[in-house]
């Protein structure tokens, strides 16, 4: 019987009319799929026309597996796991490897294009043959506008056009010009009064696109807002790829290793182009003395800066946490809470403020220094003291982390440890170096790893408060004393070292190793910590 009413009740719910939702959303499904698809493959499309097949083929593959995982049954399983996988893919791994084929190439400010590109830029430059150059003018003629063209001390113009309408053509128009003294003038009406230069600039666009072609075939070509005249290529091509400037018949060829254009005694042309160089960068950073000198200095840094934060930010937290789990300490609570107040704070807030009390001048700190023992330290032109800044105020920010860990940490250990350690006559140094210490370490350390490697490329403190400075003195790239190794490459990339890329997405790759062996570590020791 009950057999019998389960069955029915399951014919009667797999029996239930669909909804008027259910309705809509099945038969909106696949036209919305399908618009879908049409945008995807549009915008793949648009990608490939602009000349990038590998970014399109990329995009391709992943709209394909997307359609395929939300439209199939068979990627059912998938549907929760694609979103993760493909942001995962496009905001983590191609920025990666992107960064990384960066660090095989040229790629500067001084070599931005491809090398098909920057021959086009050079066969498009020309020169005005100018004993052919004559000025022109617009004139109205109802909603159309003629051009008329003259040498200069000439009475009249020489030259006229039919009618224009001058609507931006979309490529070159091609205009057969007439001679305005053969009577055969293309005009049914004279010619209007000139028109001023700010309609001339408003028609500049359509103008630039004119070709004015004489009787004898003589093109004439826009020069600017008063002159049309013939133009003179600077280069020619040749047929095994390489240029001829017109000039003195000089032959530049593609130079792969250099990324120019140049010549058999070795003149260069610029632009540069992009160029694969394989393991240059990274050659440069060993080989080149000039280069490897500030880099050591600079690397070496880093790994102290990020040591000595961390040694120094645990010391201080980890005594601050013993002393606040003194039960017998009165105001425990304000104590922590004060404490706690530089963690509280936003970091670039107290950096900015800390930037302002080591001001040489007028800081608080010199002042009181001044008024003690009649001193003025130098902060941000000193590099020992510079540095010395940078470790006091990264510990200010990273010491209330440690203490909040510690804190928790102490609260796991047995209160009946304590309680021996006392009856047997320990002192508080012997209960804090063997029973505190240790147990608290192993779990402790992953985390240090983690702070460790969050100094490593701690780019804030150092962009706010030193920007690198001071400078070394004599090297090929800026280099600054208190610059860690992403602030060294941001410059590099982006700021007074020519903006090479290439040499800074070297460096960039090198610090991701560097910071993923790290994440390795912290792994192995939370993984033998939880043990």
């Amino acid at each position: 019987m009950n057999a019998l009413s389960s069955s029915l009740g399951q014919e009667a719910y797999t029996t239930l009319p669909p909804t008027l939702a259910e309705k809509l959303a099945r038969g909106l499904r696949w036209p919305v799929a399908i618009a879908a698809m049409l945008a995807a493959l549009y915008l793949v499309f648009a990608v490939y026309a602009a000349g990038q097949a590998a970014w399109a083929a990329g995009l391709l593959a992943l709209f394909a597996a997307g359609f395929y995982v939300y439209l199939s049954r068979g990627g059912f399983a998938w549907r929760y796991l694609f979103p993760g996988i493909a942001g995962m893919l496009v905001f983590i791994a191609f920025p990666l490897a992107y960064t990384a084929q960066l660090g095989f190439t040229n790629y500067s400010s001084t070599h931005l294009l491809g090398e098909s590109r920057v021959r086009e830029y050079l066969l498009e430059q020309h020169d005005a043959v100018e004993d052919q150059v004559l000025g022109y003018s617009l004139h109205a003629d109802g909603a159309e506008f003629r051009l008329a063209l003259q040498a200069d001390g000439d009475a009249g113009p020489r030259w006229v056009s039919p009618p224009l309408a001058l609507r931006r053509p979309s490529g070159e128009l091609r205009v057969d010009l007439a001679p305005a003294d053969a009577g055969r003038l293309p005009l049914t009406a004279p010619l209007q009064a000139a028109l001023p230069l700010p309609e001339l600039i408003r028609h500049r666009d359509a103008l630039a696109r004119l070709v004015l072609v004489l009787p004898d075939k003589t093109e004439l070509r826009y020069l600017g807002l008063r002159e049309f005249g013939p133009v003179k290529p600077q280069w020619t091509a040749n047929p095994d790829g390489s240029l001829t400037r017109a000039a003195d018949g000089a032959v530049f060829a593609p130079n792969r290793d250099t990324g120019f254009f140049q010549t058999a005694a070795g003149e260069t042309q610029a632009p540069g182009f992009k160029a694969f160089i394989g393991w240059g960068n990274y050659a440069r950073m060993l080989f080149d003395a000039e280069f490897r000198g500030p880099f050591l200095a600079i690397f070496t840094w880093t790994v102290v800066f990020s040591a000595l934060t961390v040694l120094c930010s645990t010391a201080i937290g980890m005594l601050f946490a013993v002393m606040l789990n003194w039960e017998g300490m009165k105001y425990r609570t304000s104590y922590r809470t004060l404490l706690f107040l530089p963690y509280a704070v936003p970091g670039f807030i107290s950096i900015l403020v800390f930037k302002g009390l080591f001001n040489q001048n007028f800081g608080e700190i010199n002042a009181i220094l001044d008024a003690l023992f009649g001193v003025k330290p130098a902060w941000f032109a000193d590099p020992l003291l510079a540095k010395t800044m940078l470790l006091i105020v990264n510990v200010w920010l990273g010491y209330p982390y440690i203490m909040i860990l510690c804190s928790g940490l102490l609260k796991a250990i047995p209160a009946d440890l304590y309680e021996a350690s006392a009856l047997a006559g320990a002192s508080p140094a012997t209960n804090f170096f063997k029973i505190t210490a240790p147990l608290i370490i192993k779990p402790l350390a992953p985390l240090l790893v983690s702070a460790f490697a969050f100094n490593f490329n701690n780019f804030v403190l150092i962009a706010l408060l030193t920007d690198g400075r001071p400078d070394f003195l004599s090297t090929k790239l800026p280099a600054g004393q208190t610059d860690i190794l992403v602030s060294y490459t941001y410059r590099i990339a982006f700021k007074d070292s020519g903006s090479d890329f290439g040499l800074a997405a070297a460096i960039s790759t090198l610090i991701f190793f560097l910071v993923a062996a790290l994440s390795l570590v912290n792994l192995r020791m939370s993984a033998k910590a939880q043990k």
